[in-house]
């Protein structure tokens, strides 16, 4: 990694922070003696959460939970909303710069092109995009902005049966601001800037948000509402270096490319900085009845643009004219410059949501209906730079108005000593893509009709718990989920000869049944203990299932290029929990296994054709297994420090792969061997605050057989950014905060270049 010699100290300072509390149990017995425990330590918590929001945890915290407030928010330099996550144990999100549309969550061993492997819910409405099963099909986090955000709640893994088979993650809620009694006007203001410096690029990036709303709530009625806006715009780093290839014969001799002994071949240019524009809409409406019902409607609006028609080229030829593209000549070498386009999308979304919460006949009832749907989006690319830079040809991408229904009832009631639950949920997701070729990319003009893909999937399962009270000490929690699924619609679309022709896929179905068991109690030595044992079936995605190749001369899909006999992955997962408090200080241990049968990975190869096919296949076995400690420390050491630590170990391997041998006993791809992150915060004084937060990971492998390891642009690299941020409350209405994130500008990649040193600068009010 390319650090100083004082990042370098910087940075073995950090991670000795992180592991020393583990390392050494005297610090977490130093407690101050004069300052007893929390008195409720002596009972048994209704649940076990690393953390505590500034409300009641929203997710059902079996297997390792972690929810975050206003506290943790605080000390974080957060641009968007994900950011508000960067400190939570064994996690990280694939941001790439501010503003990314592809920030994927990797949860323990769910790796950043595993989308499908984590729920996600903000106010309790499903913004997963299951459409597919890669980066591009991160979660819809813009729909809200961070300043709405009240709570962050994450659990680990698939042990509750509450939760379908794509919690075999976890589950991640986002909970935002409720109205507060009478008027309430927020504002808030941030600057990114991030100078940059790799190959030819060395400028100064920029970027901004505002952000505000207004919420009212009577005061001796029903009605409360709560708005907001965002507009974001920001300039991030290319995500994309092009490199020569090799040919032969003679091409234009150039000089102005750069060599990289880490890379196989000069880089000679780099995709457009990515300009990105996003503007939000939120509203809430709320109705408290007389009666305990509870009733919300909300909406979300989501535009954006993503503006790439800057690509830059660094080859001048002998008069010193630049060179962009074709055969060229290079330290004695003769190479292809190709790759350079310009592209630009627009993107419309919307969010709407009915939530109704209240009593039935003894019951605590609930119910949830949403839909999230895209009704435009267009994407123009040129064929190459020339075009690009002419509007000459190209092609243009439009979404069929993508999207997905979902809906859940739950049902909750005590009899005696049991808590029983139960409930259904339902969904329905639905991907469509037309593409055309154009005769001006920029302006579409002429589109003809170029293929299709299509395809809908469709999930309903019921399911019902029983928390058992044993003896006051320990509750046994058991769980059963029944889920049925079918895929259909499924098809690819292609101009042959002038005219469309159709394929489609042939239909599948499918069920599965998931029983789950959890233990919680006390132990002697004032530990709390919690045992969890689960299994679950995630479904294959629209993307994984109708993803083929059209075969012009059989008019068919071609069965070469997907697999028609691709199976669901199931999981079967154990999670131990143990906690003790130690005076102000609280120690987590979590210990966690997972082994799955017919993970889907995707593959890419040559087919009869020499065409490149990517195709999705199962891979007989993969199992993890990990070590999760972590440290919760409050006035500690001296009044007003507080710390969060934690340090990971995992162990991810493909444990058998009868299609290809090679990958057996191989680390699974893009999971490390270790994580650690934390944030150190320190109260100079009531208005003045201080924080310094770090992230780590190892290096993992790039590829399925551990073949494709690196520390440049290309690979999955090691990464150690250490943050800092200091607030200042100016007055009881305003706040102005200044923070650096990768303070000590490490560069790291997944795949594309990470961000590098930020500057970050807010200004907050309400009134």
């Amino acid at each position: 990694m390319s650090v100083s010699s004082g990042a370098a100290s910087a940075r073995a300072l950090l991670a000795a922070l992180a592991v020393s509390p583990f390392a050494s149990p005297a610090f977490a017995l130093a407690a101050d003696p004069a300052n007893p425990a929390d008195p409720k330590s002596s009972e048994v918590d209704q649940v076990l959460v690393v953390g505590r929001g500034d409300k009641p945890v929203t997710v059902v915290p079996r297997g390792l939970a972690v929810s975050l407030g206003q506290t943790e928010f605080e000390a974080i330099n957060a641009v968007n909303v994900e950011d508000l996550m960067k400190y939570a144990p064994d996690f990280f999100v694939r941001k790439r710069f501010a503003g990314d549309d592809n920030a994927v969550v990797a949860l323990r061993g769910a790796n950043t092109v595993q989308s499908a492997r984590t729920i996600v819910l903000v106010d309790g409405l499903v913004v997963s995009n299951f459409l597919g099963n890669r980066y591009d099909y991160p979660p819809k986090w813009n729909v809200v902005g961070p300043a709405e955000v009240r709570q962050f709640d994450i659990v680990y893994g698939p042990y509750s049966a509450r939760y379908g088979g794509n919690s075999m993650g976890g589950v991640i809620s986002v909970t935002t601001r409720e109205p507060e009694p009478g008027r309430e006007v927020y504002a808030n203001a941030q600057t990114m800037i991030m100078p940059f410096k790799e190959y030819g690029y060395d400028q100064t990036f920029k970027g901004y948000s505002a952000e505000g709303g207004v919420s009212y709530k009577q005061e001796d009625g029903p009605w409360s509402v709560r708005g907001g806006f965002r507009h974001f715009e920001n300039t991030g780093q290319s995500m994309t270096y092009n490199l020569l290839s090799a040919t032969t014969g003679t091409g234009t001799a150039v000089t102005g490319a750069y060599s990289d002994s880490r890379l196989a071949t000069p880089v000679f240019g780099g995709a457009s900085p990515v300009h990105v524009i996003q503007d939000q809409l939120r509203l809430r409406v709320g109705y408290a009845a007389a009666n305990g019902w509870d009733i919300q409607v909300l909406g979300l609006a989501w535009k954006t643009n993503q503006d790439l028609t800057n690509p830059r080229g660094w080859l001048v030829d002998a008069s010193g004219k630049p060179v962009y593209q074709g055969k060229v000549t290079y330290a004695g070498k003769t190479w292809n410059a190709t790759g350079l386009t310009f592209s630009e999308t627009d993107r419309t979304e919307y969010l709407a949501g009915l939530k109704l919460d209240g009593p039935l006949a003894g019951w605590k009832a609930s119910f949830n209906l949403s839909r999230y749907w895209i009704p435009d989006q267009d994407s123009r690319t040129s064929n190459d730079y020339a075009t690009g830079a002419s509007n000459g040809a190209g092609t243009q991408s439009r979404q069929t108005k993508p999207g997905w229904w979902t809906g859940d009832a739950t049902f909750d009631r005590a009899f005696g000593k049991h808590e029983i639950g139960l409930g259904l949920n339902a969904n329905l997701y639905e991907a469509g893509t037309d593409t055309y070729a154009t005769t001006h990319w920029h302006t579409a003009t002429a589109p003809v009709y170029s293929t299709s893909t299509y395809g809908k999937t469709s999930l309903w399962g019921v399911w019902a718990e029983d928390a058992y009270d044993l003896d006051g000490n320990f509750v046994l929690t058991g769980g059963l989920r029944f889920d049925s699924w079918r895929a259909f619609d499924g098809g690819i679309g292609k101009r042959v000869s002038g005219a469309r022709v159709d394929s489609r896929y042939p239909e599948r179905d499918e069920t599965s049944v998931s029983p789950k068991l959890s233990l919680q109690g006390r132990i002697p030595g004032d530990f709390e203990l919690q045992v969890s044992l689960g299994t679950a079936k995630r479904f294959p995605t629209v993307g994984e299932l109708f993803q083929g190749r059209f075969d012009d001369i059989t008019r068919q899909i071609d069965p070469t290029s997907y697999d028609p006999n691709l199976k669901s992955e199931k999981s079967t997962d154990a999670s131990v929990i143990l906690r003790r408090k130690f005076g102000k200080v609280r120690s987590t241990t979590s210990l966690f296994y997972q082994d799955i049968d017919d993970a889907i990975f995707s593959f890419s190869g040559l087919n009869q054709y020499g065409t490149v096919i990517t195709s999705y296949k199962n891979v007989d076995k993969v199992r993890q297994y990990g070590l999760e400690l972590i440290l919760e420390a409050s006035d500690v050491l001296i009044p007003g420090l507080d710390i969060d630590a934690n340090v990971t170990r995992i162990d991810a391997k493909t444990i058998r792969n009868r299609a290809n041998t090679a990958a057996e006993g191989v680390k699974f791809p893009r999971i490390p061997d270790w994580r650690s992150s934390g944030n150190v915060r320190y109260r100079i004084s009531d208005s003045l605050k201080a924080s310094l937060g770090w992230r780590y990971a190892s290096r993992p492998n790039s590829d399925l057989f551990g073949l494709v390891r690196g520390d440049a642009y290309g690979f999955q690299t090691e990464y150690f950014t250490v943050d800092a941020r200091v607030s200042w409350n100016v007055t009881k209405k305003a706040q102005l905060s200044v923070g650096i994130d990768n303070l000590f500008n490490d560069q790291a990649y997944v795949s594309h270049p990470l961000p590098q040193r930020t500057f970050v600068f807010d200004i907050k009010t309400k009134w």
